[in-house]
């Protein structure tokens, strides 16, 4: 029995894809997004109706990590194909995909206060002296990253200091290596249909009351994962219509990461997805039969 996931950029349709796939299966989905893991914000991070493992699972002071999101989504998967059904594995985070789908090896979280004591270093110090004293400790590490990746060289220091190398922790990030028989959708959609459906999910969201939401989280602890949400500070600070701006353009940057990501996954199948959700999966289940990955008489 084979896991099925499916990847693209932010409103490329891929939970309603999932949704028909679990109507026409005996399947259950299960959530590969960074920020669907918290409660308070489910009109912030586009939450599901429909009950989808590993949605909503930590209080927003959670700080989080890809090692205890792989645990967490291995068990949700194993449990799923021991009971007969069909994992759905979806979402737009790829390292999250990578993670509920491989085992990645990653370490664990850094000590408390770690990170925050690279982040200073980082800013004190500058780009290119921090990112030369990267090259001093993990050459190789250093040369995959860029100097202003503040994100990525902190992250490589904290796994030397660890004594781990981000180096190694890419290359297995992009093999095709999976735990279970797996096939990997990408959704397509043309961009200007896609800056159409962001615009319109992002006038929904303040239909919805998001800022209201927003405002209402932020008065209790948060953690520092949780913050880097898409758009939390400007849904929170700025006049409506001017948050409506500025999360639909960070949306529209933030979809462009997404199909690099996608660009980059091994064996990835590309479909279509200009076109309603049901035609999706019914494709999606036509390459799972054709490529003998379902059980015989399980899709229709």
């Amino acid at each position: 029995m084979s896991v099925l996931a499916i990847f693209g950029p932010t409103a490329s349709g891929k939970t309603a894809v999932a949704e028909e796939l679990a109507d026409r299966l005996p399947a259950e989905i299960v959530s590969a997004d960074s920020m669907q893991v918290y409660r308070d914000l489910p009109v912030l991070t586009n939450q599901p109706e429909r009950p989808t493992r590993l949605v909503g699972i930590w209080r927003l002071d959670h700080e989080a990590s890809v090692g205890e999101y792989e645990a967490l989504a291995h068990a949700a998967v194993d449990e799923i194909l021991a009971r007969g059904r069909t994992p759905v594995v979806v979402g737009g985070t790829g390292l999250y995909l990578r993670a509920a789908l491989a085992d990645l090896n990653l370490p664990p979280a850094p000590p408390p206060g770690e990170r925050s004591r690279w982040e200073a270093f980082y800013d004190g110090e500058g780009p290119e002296r921090t990112h030369a004293l990267l090259a001093g400790r993990d050459p190789e590490a250093a040369a995959a990253v860029h100097p202003n990746d503040r994100r990525r060289v902190v992250r490589a220091l904290e796994l030397v200091a660890a004594g781990r190398s981000l180096a190694p922790e890419q290359d297995r990030l992009w093999s095709s290596d999976t735990r279970h028989p797996t096939l990997v959708f990408g959704l397509e959609v043309a961009s200007a249909e896609l800056e159409r459906r962001i615009e319109k999910r992002t006038a929904a969201m303040f239909e919805a009351g998001v800022q209201y939401e927003v405002r209402r989280a932020l008065q209790h602890p948060i953690s520092q994962t949780a913050r880097q949400a898409l758009g939390l500070e400007d849904v929170a600070t700025l006049p409506p219509d001017e948050a409506q701006a500025r999360l639909a353009q960070r949306t529209r940057r933030y979809a462009s990461y997404q199909r690099k990501w996608m660009r980059r996954i091994d064996g990835l199948v590309s479909l279509d997805a200009d076109r309603p959700p049901g035609e999706v999966a019914d494709e999606i289940l036509e390459v799972a039969r054709t490529r003998q990955r379902l059980p015989a008489g399980q899709a229709g």
